[in-house]
């Protein structure tokens, strides 16, 4: 009797004795990784369009992402293309406004879409604004991003950047920032330069805009995170690449009288107006970039034109030309 007893406490004590190092053992181990940027929702809307919803490390919220993609496994190139500063919230405006669906149907090529970058410059924000927060948009989309899309869209690595007006300055700042990532870039109606006293007014007006606080994104004009997201202080790294650039005068043109506008947006004759003195200046700062490039003797396709505001009629005509210009790059 007492001798099975004590064989009982014996095996008692011993499996006290494991599961206490079981625990010991667990609390050891090591944690996991946080995962990277993953999709948390993805809806298809069409055999060659998926809408996803992409959770990022470095964003505060979700992140919704248009991808187009010609289907299949074969390794392909990927096109990021931007917004300009009223970029669309949930779907980007190239899809809703510029046509980039319809364009690039049938085409080799991934395109890549995000949403929700209005006033951002999709770039990474050195103080949380009122407005915007602390968008993180060039982690994002230089570091992140592409590793999903490579694998989930059979992605060759093989990228090019393209942006609008505000999202025309944040390609180029991508592109030299990160001159491993993209063969091509280009800017329409935008503003690449952001040094000097007019081009910096262009950029702060432009975030204003938006309702954010300029100082909270690269801190003051002059300093040296501004100076470092200004691609002329980093032509090198444009070298060897597929350059586009493109703008109009602001003349106003047939088609600025003919297009179909919105009544939200204000009357008619002072959105063309508008459109007229913002591409005016997105002209002048596009022909100093260009001729500082020329100066330097790094080749660009010119898409430069007499007339044009800043508009969708004219961004349609701008985007097949700079898929031309980037396409052989890729």
């Amino acid at each position: 009797m007492w001798s099975e007893r004590v064989t009982r406490r014996a095996a008692c004590m011993g499996s006290l004795v494991a599961a206490a190092g079981l625990l010991i053992t667990m609390g050891n181990a090591p944690a996991q990784a946080a995962p990277g940027a993953h999709v948390v929702a993805e809806k298809v809307r069409s055999i060659h369009r998926v809408d996803l919803t992409i959770k990022s490390p470095s964003m505060d919220e979700p992140v919704p992402v248009t991808v187009l993609s010609p289907g299949g496994s074969a390794p392909r190139p990927t096109v990021y293309l931007l917004d300009g500063a009223d970029g669309g919230e949930k779907v980007s405006d190239w899809i809703t406004k510029g046509g980039a669906e319809r364009f690039f149907a049938g085409r080799n090529v991934n395109v890549v879409l995000p949403a929700g970058g209005a006033g951002s410059f999709y770039t990474n924000w050195i103080a949380t604004d009122a407005k915007l927060g602390k968008p993180q948009w060039e982690t994002f989309l230089a570091d992140e991003l592409p590793k999903l899309i490579d694998a989930k869209f059979s992605g060759s690595g093989s990228n090019a950047v393209m942006g609008l007006s505000m999202g025309g300055q944040s390609a180029f700042a991508l592109a030299t920032r990160h001159p491993k990532l993209y063969r091509g870039v280009a800017s329409m109606s935008g503003c690449p330069m952001i040094s000097g006293q007019a081009n910096e007014a262009y950029v702060r007006a432009t975030v204003a805009k938006s309702g954010a606080d300029p100082n909270k994104m690269w801190g003051a004009p002059g300093s040296a995170n501004w100076r470092a997201h200004d691609p002329s202080k980093n032509l090198k790294a444009l070298r060897g690449k597929a350059l586009f650039i493109s703008s109009g005068t602001g003349a106003i043109g047939p088609q600025d009288l003919t297009q179909k506008r919105d009544p939200k947006d204000g009357p008619e004759d002072v959105q063309i107006a508008a459109g007229s003195g913002l591409e005016m200046g997105a002209n002048r700062c596009s022909l100093e970039f260009a001729t500082l490039l020329r100066s330097r003797d790094i080749p660009f396709t010119s898409g430069f034109r007499l007339i044009g505001t800043h508009s969708w009629t004219y961004w349609k005509q701008d985007l097949p030309k700079a898929w031309e210009a980037l396409k052989p790059a890729l």
